[in-house]
């Protein structure tokens, strides 16, 4: 019997692995956060969370960046936390869109870092989450202007079918090392825009993005999970890229008619994890 038990809680994992993956590549507006403002001039502090990147980000300019996750201190944490409850309290309709883009993947970010410190250590960004579910981001952890959001709610329902530029993805940080490096420093309404192209450039011309092995062409799992974002089939995903590619990566990328396989490392971006990788390739 509790043979039998453990195998229908292992099929009903697999299950809902496979279905959270497909909710969770799917973009789908809610309605409700198209309000803005564009004649709005207003702007958000967010210089809190500022610092504490600056404090715990470590950057590397050959691999994805490393977040001190142990080295946190409990008054940091509690700032961090403070600022994301006053996120929780902005009335975030009546800002411009630049200023909202940058609220929302500051807020998705932030929320990530602090859902590891709740449950540090761990190996992975996946083990913060239940049996059925890995990761965070489908549970309720946020609540703005008075609804409850998920971290999936940001990313799905909010960045991405509101800002189709193909850029959005490049922004969130979701915990693991194969994910797009957290940033050193906030968005703003005023650099959002510039600070997201170079997230795609710098990311595109990492090996955890976009590399070539034995002449076969590997990318991110984001771009197979995503790729209705980055273009919907093989071909426009390479075209996608190849903006961002430094020149030599983008004559390779032109003459590339296929992409060969899909890597993912999801274990935790921790800057002793990081540090851990380059010391085995150098």
């Amino acid at each position: 019997m509790r043979r039998l038990f453990w195998i229908v809680t292992f099929g009903l994992s697999l299950i809902s692995v496979a279905a959270q993956a497909q909710s969770e590549s799917k973009a789908d507006l809610w309605a409700r956060w198209k309000a803005h403002d564009d004649k709005s001039t207003a702007t958000i502090d967010n210089s809190a969370y500022d610092a504490f990147l600056k404090k715990y980000v470590v950057v590397h300019q050959d691999g994805p960046n490393g977040v001190r996750y142990g080295d946190v201190s409990a008054a940091d944490r509690q700032k961090l936390e403070q600022y994301i409850q006053t996120l929780e309290k902005v009335d975030i309709d009546h800002y411009n869109r630049q200023v909202q883009r940058a609220y929302w993947l500051n807020l998705y970010n932030a929320e990530t870092i602090d859902l590891v410190l709740q449950h540090y250590p761990v190996d992975s960004i996946r083990d913060v989450g239940t049996l059925l579910h890995h990761g965070p981001w489908q549970k309720k952890v946020l609540k703005v202007e008075g609804q409850k959001l998920t971290l999936n709610d940001i990313a799905r329902r909010i960045l991405r079918p509101i800002w189709t530029d193909g850029l959005t993805l490049y922004g969130l940080s979701c915990g693991a090392i194969s994910c797009p490096s957290i940033r050193q420093s906030a968005y703003t309404g005023s650099n959002v825009y510039t600070a997201l192209y170079l997230n795609a450039e710098d990311y595109v011309d990492s090996p955890e993005g976009v590399h070539f092995d034995n002449g076969q062409l590997k990318l991110s799992k984001i771009y197979d999970w995503y790729k209705q974002d980055f273009g919907g089939d093989p071909r426009g995903v390479i075209n996608q890229i190849r903006r961002y590619a430094s020149p030599g990566l983008s004559a390779h990328l032109e003459v590339t008619q296929h992409i060969d396989g899909y890597d993912f490392d999801w274990a935790l971006n921790s800057e002793a994890n990081i540090s851990h990788q380059q010391a085995g390739t150098d």
